[in-house]
């Protein structure tokens, strides 16, 4: 991680965060992990969506951090969670940015979810 430039969203990388209206429940052997009304929807220039989901909707008891971390130029340093019932499979499966960069502030302290390390994350209709 020795490059930690910032570099802003723009016409070449944008990035747009939106409340998501339906009910995103993320789940994994049987238990669900997270569960909540309140997820926001980033998209970031090509890459699939992402829903970041508030701490108060996920079920902290089940994941461990990790000393894994990641630094996106465009949002900032990402420390990382393993869910405990997911075995190797769920190691690092989570990401969070609790200190972002001022263009993707929104996303403080939510979680998001590698979706090839759970079982699903559904997006209801409410």
């Amino acid at each position: 991680m020795s490059d930690k430039s910032i570099k802003i969203p723009g016409p070449d990388h944008p990035i747009t965060i939106d409340r998501n209206p339906a009910r995103v429940v993320v789940k994994l052997g049987g238990h669900v992990i997270a569960d909540t009304r309140d997820a926001l929807t980033l998209r970031e220039a090509s890459y699939p969506a992402v829903q970041y989901i508030p701490r108060k909707d996920v079920d902290m008891s089940l994941l461990d951090r990790t000393d894994h971390s990641s630094h996106c130029p465009y949002k900032g340093d990402a420390s990382y969670y393993s869910v405990t019932i997911g075995g190797e499979r769920s190691k690092n499966a989570i990401w969070t940015y609790e200190k972002p960069h001022a263009a993707v502030v929104e996303i403080k302290d939510r979680l998001a979810f590698y979706p090839d390390r759970v079982d699903s994350i559904e997006e209801l209709q409410v």
